[in-house]
């Protein structure tokens, strides 16, 4: 992930250029591609199970073959693999799918109502009120706790996520070459949970030249983009694991050859400086702001691709926020199957 900020951080304008350039051409072995639109579903592939949740990333790879996207391995399960299957990022999806909070509702009313009327009934033990008032008095307030504790979840589940959406930024990035965006998206289906990895058909190099255009367009009043950018972006960062000087030092005394390692340096006192090590560790902090010394048009990939998978996850399941600035079928709407599209999104969500 670190990798990941690390180069998001530098100039892409040879990338965005790249991009850019091959919008009025088809890639080799691609033509089957000119019957997808921006916006069009190519693959959906469930998890193998619901309680710890993971993709056969092999079999995605293959089916999008038949349909005429040959990807490599480094562009597609290396990246993925690395994104969603450490097992610490496939507890926090089934923690935050709609499954969990389907069922984590009625749990949360009963706790709260027990709780409610506990703490009541033990102050209210001497008053005229009736059992049926207290009961109905309890059952409203934990109704209106729970509601508003799940709608907190469901709002949120709409905004960019750090642990999930943000993690699939440098896999798009490299899917972005063969014209496809990924997403996770999932929701609740005849009371069971539906966790599926999206593949989206998207030529990026319209949206990029839209974003660009816009950008320039409020560039006399960069730092107005700056501010707005801060503003909108200030919450995104990513807390990485970075290793100190010393520690560095510490590796290449390591690396060192037998014979050239102290021979007075015994197994306790370098299990010693091991465990020193571990708790010497620090946490940096990445954020994810464009850097706004650089192009419009750098600054317009960063922002595509940081919300690209999360724009793909509302869009398969139709959570888009509505338009109210730029309708459907304007010259600006590179999706027709979608009130916005992601330079729309982008622009909603940054710069609006």
């Amino acid at each position: 992930m670190e990798e990941a900020i690390t180069q998001f951080n530098g100039d892409r304008s040879d990338t965005a250029s790249r991009i850019s350039s091959e919008s009025t051409s088809v890639p080799d072995g691609g033509r089957g591609r000119a019957a997808w639109k921006n916006g069009q579903c190519v693959l959906a592939v469930s998890t193998s199970s619901t309680l710890y949740p993971s993709f056969d990333l092999s079999l995605c790879r293959t089916l999008l073959e038949k349909e005429d996207f040959q990807i490599p391995v480094e562009d597609f399960e290396t990246p993925l693999g690395i994104a969603l299957n450490p097992p610490s990022v496939r507890r926090y999806l089934f923690f935050n799918s709609s499954l969990f909070h389907f069922i984590l509702a009625p749990v949360l009313y009963v706790v709260l109502w027990c709780a409610t009327y506990s703490s009541l009934h033990r102050y209210l033990a001497g008053g005229t009120m009736d059992f049926w008032a207290l009961c109905l008095c309890v059952s409203l307030v934990s109704i209106f706790i729970t509601t508003a504790i799940i709608l907190i979840l469901h709002y949120n589940n709409k905004e960019i996520n750090v642990n999930t959406d943000v993690r699939l930024v440098q896999v798009n990035e490299r899917l972005a070459r063969h014209r496809l965006l990924l997403g996770v998206a999932d929701w609740v289906q005849q009371c069971s949970g539906k966790m599926q990895l999206f593949c989206v058909f998207w030529d990026l190099s319209p949206c990029l030249q839209a974003l660009t255009e816009t950008l320039e367009e409020l560039g006399f009043v960069r730092d107005e983009i700056e501010n707005k950018l801060k503003k909108r972006m200030s919450h995104l960062l990513v807390v990485s694991d970075v290793t100190t000087s010393e520690e560095a030092d510490d590796g290449l005394l390591a690396e060192e050859p037998d014979e050239e390692r102290p021979l007075l340096v015994d197994a306790r006192e370098r299990s010693t400086s091991l465990r020193q090590r571990e708790e010497a560790k620090l946490t940096k902090k990445y954020s994810l702001i464009p850097d706004c010394t650089l192009s419009y048009q750098a600054i317009a990939y960063q922002l595509l691709l940081t919300y690209s998978a999360v724009y793909v996850r509302l869009l398969v399941s139709e959570r888009l926020p509505a338009s109210s600035y730029r309708p459907l079928g304007t010259d600006r709407n590179h999706c027709t199957t979608a009130s916005l599209c992601l330079c729309q999104y982008v622009q909603y969500k940054v710069l609006h």
